[in-house]
């Protein structure tokens, strides 16, 4: 073509929107127009794959060969990495006046198009993968009253595996429960254009019934009549099977809360009860009618410690912020009486933080408080009746050796009076002495009828029993103490003959010894066992033990490996032994400095014929 003609085709082709590039046989770029620049740059010169694609080899989409050597023209879709873009690619031959080849290529931007595909491809995608998992039932139907396409969750709702068969189907009369049911839904869903959280009656395949909450809308066509509906069905039978399972979990909770024998309370921010449990009424007095609603759990308390405790439970300090844990208190109950006891409390809060309301769980410690009184009273006359039997035996021994020289003086003062005759002065001053030794001998005949009063009445004892007894009295204590008590005790042992007191003194020392030797918690074992002739009872701790060379003397009076003068002056173990062996048994010790230490003790059985009475 002549100057004029190229001129024209330059600017016809600078005016076109597409990239336009030619290009020779050695791949070298002759022209470019705007478009083309505009994107990749001036390439005029260089070869096509250096402007393209920035490489020094052909790209890898390139069908060049096929242009020059079959003289054809060739069309793709490619993707430019270094800008990118995807194009339709349009490659034709153009025969020069010379005979060589050129070759046209048009890159015509598709990129916006291919992702509006893409997106679309993918929104039909999740809507079908929808449409297939969604949970709920969906279907598209007809008019005329045809399912024309359902999800699997609707099938398997309603009891079908076939899905051509359920396509078949005539709603009115094959899943409608009532045929009339289905008029009113198209007067209603045409009328408004959709229907929301409509409850209908189906048909399932078996023919039993089943209710699901219907929505749909319209789908028209292109003219504006109605063509069909969507719709969303869901189970109400699962919705009504949670309602019951909540309604369940309802009634189980509050059957907890008023089952409970300990008091719970409820209360708002404000103080009103809004919760009191048949546990409170038992301890309070107060029925549920006078309480809820009608009473400020702030009359319950003493004083102000309503307040106090609000403020104890705002406090990180009892338990972690929001908490009281075994607080000990005082209710004052419907007849005015103080109920003593353990209060354990919490702070509702919302999920924002803030309170809602309280619950607290009273627990009634009035039996177990009388009872630690009462262990603290047996506990001290422990003491005292180791310190009288201590006394005694102290008396007893001093008697017994001041008896004996005593008998000699007067044998040889009466020996003295026969060779003095009576009138003589001196035999006045013999029986002045006679008679002031008489009187000693007297008063420590006395303390020794005083150190041996008369034993206590004796009875035919259940060990088990009594044993049984002073655990559930230490039980709180030794909790406190965070020590386990194991108890193993036989069946059908006979009974001792025995002072139950006695034997109570024996086995609370032991016990509250057992206490004192596990500072930081441990294990109680009490184990009785029994034959023919003995009942054998072990009690053993696994504490810090006695060491060996103390264990021949913790049966001596007032040795004690106590350094706390408080807890002990050396009589128990003494005492103990004393009434062991004044019940004609044995009591023994084993231990291990750092393990632990078992007493053994065995006291005979109880037969009428044995001479125990």
């Amino acid at each position: 073509m002549d100057v004029t003609q190229a001129h024209g085709l330059t600017t016809v082709l600078d005016a076109m929107a597409d990239g336009i590039y030619i290009v020779n046989d050695d791949y070298v770029v002759e022209f470019m127009n705007k478009a083309m620049i505009r994107v990749f740059g001036d390439g005029v010169g260089k070869k096509c794959h250096e402007v393209i694609n920035h490489a020094k080899a052909p790209c890898p989409w390139c069908r060049a060969r096929e242009v020059f050597d079959n003289r054809q023209s060739t069309q793709e879709e490619v993707y430019v990495p270094m800008v990118e873009k995807t194009y339709d690619l349009l490659e034709i031959p153009l025969h020069n006046t010379d005979g060589s080849i050129s070759k046209l290529s048009i890159y015509r931007d598709i990129t916006q198009r291919k992702d509006q595909e893409y997106r679309l491809k993918v929104s039909r995608e999740s809507f079908r993968s929808l449409f297939e998992h969604v949970a709920a039932g969906v279907y598209i139907s007809s008019k005329e009253g045809r399912f024309l396409d359902a999800n699997p969750a609707l099938l398997d709702m309603l009891g079908y595996a076939d899905k051509d068969e359920f396509l078949g189907l005539d709603l009115a009369r094959d899943i409608y429960l009532k045929a009339e049911e289905r008029a009113r839904f198209q007067q209603m869903i045409e009328k408004n254009g959709r229907v929301i959280d409509y409850e209908v009656d189906f048909r399932k395949k078996d023919g039993t019934p089943i209710t699901v909450m219907l929505t749909a809308h319209v789908r028209y066509d292109a003219q504006g009549g109605v063509k069909g509906y969507e719709g969303i069905c869901v189970d109400q039978s699962q919705r009504k099977k949670m309602e019951q399972e909540l309604k369940n979990a309802h009634d189980f909770l509050n059957n907890v809360i008023q089952s409970s024998p300990n008091a719970i309370i409820g209360t708002d921010m404000q103080g009103d009860i809004i919760i009191w449990n048949q546990g409170a009424e038992e301890t309070l007095g107060y029925a549920a009618s006078e309480t809820i609603d009608r009473m400020k759990v702030q009359e319950m308390y003493p004083g102000d410690m309503a307040r106090k405790v609000m403020q104890m439970m705002r406090s990180a300090d009892f338990g972690g912020k929001g908490k009281l844990r075994s607080y000990p208190i005082t209710f004052r109950a419907k007849d005015g009486r103080s109920v003593e006891g353990s209060l354990s409390a919490n702070i509702i809060y919302d999920e924002t933080g803030k309170e809602m309301a309280s619950v607290g769980i009273f627990v009634d410690l009035e039996e177990r408080l009388s009872m630690e009184r009462k262990l603290h009273k047996t506990q001290e006359q422990l003491l005292q009746s180791e310190k009288l039997a201590a006394m005694g035996r102290l008396t007893s021994q001093i008697a017994h050796e001041l008896n004996n020289p005593l008998y000699g003086i007067m044998n040889t003062l009466e020996l003295m009076k026969t060779e003095i005759p009576t009138g003589n002065k001196r035999r006045k001053l013999l029986e002045m002495s006679l008679s002031e030794t008489v009187r000693v001998t007297d008063m420590l005949r006395k303390m020794l009828s005083f150190s041996k009063p008369d034993q206590e009445q004796r009875s035919p004892v259940d060990i088990n029993t009594i044993l049984d007894e002073i655990l559930l009295l230490y039980e709180k204590q030794l909790w406190e103490h965070s020590i386990k008590v194991v108890h193993s005790f036989a069946d059908n042992l006979g009974n001792v003959f025995a002072s139950k007191n006695q034997l109570r003194q024996v086995f609370l020392n032991l016990i509250s010894n057992a206490r004192d030797a596990m500072p930081e918690g441990g294990r109680l074992t009490v184990v009785t066992e029994g034959d023919n002739y003995f009942v054998h009872i072990t009690i053993t701790d696994n504490g810090v033990g006695i060491k060996k060379e103390h264990l021949d003397l913790i049966f001596e009076t007032f040795f004690t490996t106590k350094t706390d003068s408080v807890k002990g002056v050396g009589l128990g173990l003494s005492v103990c032994y004393g009434f062991i062996k004044d019940h004609g048994g044995d009591i023994k010790v084993e231990s291990r400095l750092g393990e632990g230490t078992t007493f053994s003790i065995s006291l005979p059985v109880y037969r009428k014929n044995n001479g125990n009475e």
